[in-house]
C-alpha cells in the first residue's frame, strides 16, 4: 500500500486507525489502565506505518480527538459536529466508547475515580521504543505545610503531552464564579471530559446560564454534587470554605479528590475540615484560564499521591495581573488618536505576544528589553517615562501586597478549622 496523504485523512485510513486504537484499548483495559497515553499512540503510529499509513503521533492524536469530540456532539443530538463525515465512523466510535464505558462500570464500582497509576508495562508496550513520556513544564519547592507546589503552564501541543484522560471521570464545581467557569471551560474544550460528566452547584441561579450553554448540569445541592462526582473543585470565597466543607464532609470518601481554589486557605486548614483520609489538593489559578492561557500552581495534601497531581495536571493543561497595564496601554493609544476598539485589540495582542516570547525564548526579561531598545528610538523613550512613573517599584509592591493579603486570608480561615475538629 502506498503512503497516504500527509494532511487529509480518507475513510479507509481513518477506519484503520480506529481499528488499531480499538485493539490497543482492549489490551489497555485488560491491564487495568484507564488512560489512552502517549505510549499507546506510539504503538498505533508504528502499526499504521507498517500498513503503509505514514502519520505522525501528533496527527493520530489530533485525529482521535476530533473524532471523539464529534462523537460527543453526535451522541447529544447536536446539529453540527466537528467532523462533517463523522456519520460514517459513528458505528465504530460507538463500539469503542461503549466498550470503554462497559469496562469501567464493571470494574470501577469500588475503586474510586479515574487516576493515573504506576502499573507494570502491559503486553501492548512490547512494541514500544524506550522513549519515556515527558511531563508538562513543572517546578517544585518546599512549602510551609510540608507539601510541594507544582506549576501548570499551557504549552503548545506536541507528542510529549500528558496522557489522555478517560472520559468517565466525573467532575464537580462548588461555586459558579469566574474561576469555576474558566476551569470548566478549559477542561471541556480539551475534549477529554464530556459535558454530561460535569456538574456545578451554587446557591443562586445567577451564573448558571453560561454553564448550561456548555452542556453542564446545575444544582443547588452541594451534597448531591459530591455524591455524584469523583473530583470536586471548591471554588468559593475564602470565608465560605469552612461552611461548604462542613456541609459536604459526610459525603467525602477516600475515593474523592477535593481541589480548593480559595486564596489563602492552606492545606492544613482544608485537611482539618475534611475526613482524615480525604485526598486534598490546593490550586491557585488565574483569570487567563478563561481563554486557556493561564498559569496555575497546585500543591498536594498529605493523603494525595503523585498520580492525583498528575490527573489534575492533565485536566488543566488546556486551561494574571496584566489587565491594568493592557488597559493603560490602550488608553495611551486612544489619547494619541487611535480608535478605542483597535487600541484594545492591539494592546491585548502586544501583552500576549510579549508573554509568549518571554516564555518560549528562554531569555532573561532584561535581555529581551535590551534587544528591542534601539538607541534614541521610541521604546527606550517610553521605558524611561515608565521608570519615571515608578512602574518597577509599583509592580514589586503589588506582588508583595497581594502575597501578604493571601497570608492574611489564610490566618483568618485557620481558626475555623480548629473549631470544626472539636
Amino acid at each position: 500500500m502506498s503512503a497516504m496523504k500527509k494532511y487529509f485523512w480518507d475513510s479507509e485510513e481513518t477506519e484503520y486507525m480506529l481499528k488499531v486504537l480499538r485493539e490497543l484499548d482492549i489490551a489497555k483495559h485488560l491491564d487495568g489502565r484507564k488512560v489512552r497515553n502517549l505510549k499507546l499512540f506510539k504503538v498505533a503510529e508504528k502499526r499504521m506505518k507498517q500498513a503503509g499509513y505514514h502519520r505522525s503521533i501528533d496527527q493520530i492524536r489530533h485525529r482521535w480527538k476530533v473524532l471523539k469530540t464529534s462523537y460527543y456532539s453526535w451522541n447529544n443530538n447536536q446539529q453540527t459536529v466537528k467532523l462533517t463525515r463523522f456519520p460514517q465512523y459513528a458505528t465504530t466510535m460507538q463500539s469503542i466508547m461503549d466498550e470503554s464505558e462497559t469496562w469501567n462500570r464493571s470494574h470501577d464500582t469500588n475503586r474510586g475515580p479515574v487516576r493515573i497509576r504506576n502499573r507494570p508495562k502491559p503486553t501492548v508496550h512490547e512494541e514500544e521504543t524506550e522513549d519515556s513520556e515527558e511531563e508538562v513544564v513543572t517546578a517544585a519547592q518546599s512549602l510551609h505545610d510540608n507539601s510541594t507546589v507544582d506549576v501548570i503552564i499551557k504549552t503548545d501541543p506536541d507528542p510529549e503531552t500528558p496522557p489522555e484522560m478517560d472520559s468517565n471521570l466525573r467532575i464537580g464545581f462548588i461555586g459558579a464564579g469566574n474561576m469555576a467557569y474558566g476551569i470548566a471551560k478549559g477542561v471541556l474544550q480539551s475534549g477529554d471530559v464530556p459535558p454530561t460528566n460535569v456538574k456545578v452547584s451554587a446557591p443562586s441561579t445567577r451564573n448558571f446560564g453560561r454553564f448550561q450553554e456548555l452542556g453542564v448540569a446545575v444544582t443547588h445541592s452541594n451534597a448531591e454534587l459530591v455524591s455524584s462526582c469523583d473530583m470536586v473543585f471548591v471554588a468559593v470565597k475564602p470565608h465560605l470554605v469552612a461552611t461548604v466543607l462542613s456541609e459536604i464532609t459526610d459525603h467525602v470518601t477516600r475515593k474523592h479528590i477535593i481541589v480548593s481554589v480559595a486564596a489563602g486557605v492552606t492545606l492544613a486548614t482544608l485537611q482539618g475540615l475534611l475526613p482524615f483520609d480525604a485526598v486534598v489538593l490546593r490550586l491557585m489559578p488565574n483569570l487567563p484560564c478563561l481563554v486557556q492561557q493561564g498559569a496555575l500552581l497546585f500543591s498536594r495534601g498529605t493523603r494525595a499521591r503523585q498520580e492525583d497531581g498528575d490527573l489534575l495536571r492533565s485536566l488543566l493543561q488546556h486551561c494574571g495581573l496584566v489587565y491594568l497595564f493592557a488597559e493603560a496601554l490602550a488608553e495611551g493609544a486612544v489619547k494619541m488618536g487611535m480608535p478605542s476598539a483597535l487600541a484594545h485589540s492591539i494592546a491585548a495582542q502586544t501583552v500576549l505576544g510579549a508573554g509568549q516570547l518571554l516564555r518560549d525564548s528562554g531569555k532573561h526579561p532584561a535581555q529581551l528589553r535590551s534587544e528591542v531598545c534601539t538607541p534614541g528610538g521610541t521604546t527606550i523613550f517610553g521605558l524611561h517615562a515608565m521608570e519615571q512613573g515608578g512602574v518597577r517599584a509599583a509592580t514589586m509592591t503589588a506582588v508583595e501586597t497581594a502575597t501578604e493579603r493571601a497570608r492574611e486570608l489564610g490566618r483568618k480561615s485557620a481558626p475555623t478549622a480548629t473549631e470544626n475538629r472539636k
